[in-house]
């Protein structure tokens, strides 16, 4: 038998009065309890991704605290146990929190010190669970999702058709801003097709001077022109029998263009200054961040080019467009830093989480990667969030250090997040942690916020 996960609350003590005492004043609270008179057996009833929290004893007759804080960890380190301990256990609890306790009560306690604990826990335990089943989802992926992370439904849709257009000889058109992973796409599709022991190229177009375009692309004879003194194995012949990527297509000249088309129509490649034709066995894909139908509208992109390309076209979604795909992208990318690196992997906190989701992201996956590598790094993490629902730019701090650090850490980002939220008052400010108005104007001063921070004005409690 496992307890329900939707008791968020077990709590233990032999003592019935004070079991009946605690157990109504979480309930008043609106949490769901289960009181039990002992602590045999408790750790075997609890799945390892129980959402809540337990509350215990220390001295109890059978089975103390200390050892059920012991079995509750082994079999998830990260559950929160909170303790109670009588008049002069100070020295117990000491022991206790080393081995891990999360906090430690001494009695007698005031009611609000107990709920203020819990709900701390209660929202710790929903952070581990939330950044566990990130990192489940980035472990439990095949081949493809390895490669391009998500799992909203433009990404779904977009590893479907990346599967399905790989087994054949199609060319493909990439479409997608800048950073959202074009290569990594035109990689994928080389991969997972019957080339995928043959060269991929990869070119940008756009990097390329005019003067040399043509050269590097399709290759010279010597004496083609000035300078040109041995043959050169253009791109397209040196991909024979496998792919070239070629990014950043709307940047090719009128001309190159034409030639372009002769390629993909014969199969055929002839260097500069050269009569032979090369056949080859090539697949192409090209990749844009324009609308090369407006461009070819324009005349500056060749309308039969452009019809000749859009066969199969692949829309890559810009990240503002996947939603929490940002945060399993964000994670996927900071712990492959700390790894590198070889530093211990940050967890995301509530008020991160949010501006991560608030962001837009206009470097899209780049843009991201690299913040996540500063995040890895523990260098400050600021975004300028001006762009996204008029939100002024907010600075995130990397949490370290040790639990009590942490938990702190924790409980300031919890509070500014809903800060940023613009409450228009203290009273609905505290409303919506949860906590006394009173209680709040004392975090406040402790981790030095107010509703400046928010860029909002505010009324105090009578309103």
């Amino acid at each position: 038998m496992t307890i329900d996960n939707r008791i968020q609350v077990v709590l233990i003590d032999d003592d019935p009065h004070l079991r009946q005492a605690l157990s109504q004043t979480l309930d008043l609270a609106g949490l769901k309890i289960l009181p039990l008179a002992e602590a045999k057996g408790l750790a075997a009833q609890l799945e390892r991704d129980w959402p809540g929290v337990v509350v215990s004893d220390i001295r109890m007759p059978g089975m103390d605290g200390l050892e059920l804080l012991t079995e509750l960890h082994a079999q998830d380190p990260e559950l929160p146990v909170l303790l109670i301990t009588g008049h002069g256990d100070v020295p117990l609890a000491v022991q206790a929190m080393r081995a891990g306790a999360y906090d430690f009560l001494e009695k007698p306690f005031a009611s609000d010190a107990l709920l203020d604990s819990v709900r701390r826990a209660l929202a710790l335990r929903r952070l581990v669970l939330d950044n566990r089943s990130l990192r489940l989802a980035l472990s439990d992926r095949n081949e493809l999702s390895t490669r391009l992370v998500g799992q909203s439904a433009p990404m779904l849709r977009l590893r479907e058709q990346i599967g399905a257009l790989a087994a054949t000889k199609a060319d493909v058109l990439i479409l997608g801003e800048t950073g959202a992973g074009k290569e990594v796409v035109a990689r994928a599709l080389h991969d997972l097709s019957s080339r995928r022991n043959g060269p991929f190229v990869a070119i940008n177009a756009g990097a390329l001077a005019e003067s040399v375009v043509e050269s590097e692309l399709f290759g010279h004879e010597p004496g083609a022109f000035t300078g040109a003194q041995k043959r050169r194995i253009g791109k397209f012949e040196f991909a024979n029998g496998g792919t070239l990527f070629l990014d950043e297509i709307e940047s090719m000249s009128l001309d190159v263009q034409v030639k372009l088309l002769r390629l993909l129509q014969e199969r055929v490649v002839e260097r500069l200054g050269g009569n032979q034709l090369i056949p080859l066995d090539i697949r192409i894909i090209a990749a844009t961040k324009e609308d090369l139908r407006q461009s070819a509208d324009q005349g500056r992109f060749r309308a039969d080019l452009y019809y000749r390309l859009n066969v199969a076209p692949l829309r890559i979604p810009p990240l503002r467009e996947r939603g929490e795909d940002a945060l399993m992208l964000f994670q996927h990318f900071a712990d492959e830093a700390s790894a590198r690196h070889g530093l211990p992997p940050h967890e995301l906190q509530p008020g991160q989480r949010a501006l991560l989701l608030r962001h837009t992201w206009p470097g899209n996956v780049r843009e991201l990667q690299n913040a996540a590598e500063r995040f890895a790094l523990g260098l400050e993490l600021a975004l300028d969030n001006s762009a996204a629902d008029g939100a002024v730019g907010m600075t995130v701090d990397v949490v370290s250090g040790g639990l009590s650090e942490q938990v702190e850490n924790f409980e300031k980002s919890l509070i500014a997040a809903e800060l940023a939220r613009s409450h228009s008052s203290v009273r609905s400010l505290a409303e919506a942690l949860g906590i006394p108005r009173k209680t709040l104007h004392d975090k406040l001063r402790k981790h030095g916020l107010n509703f400046a921070d928010s860029g909002s004005s505010h009324t105090d409690e009578s309103d």
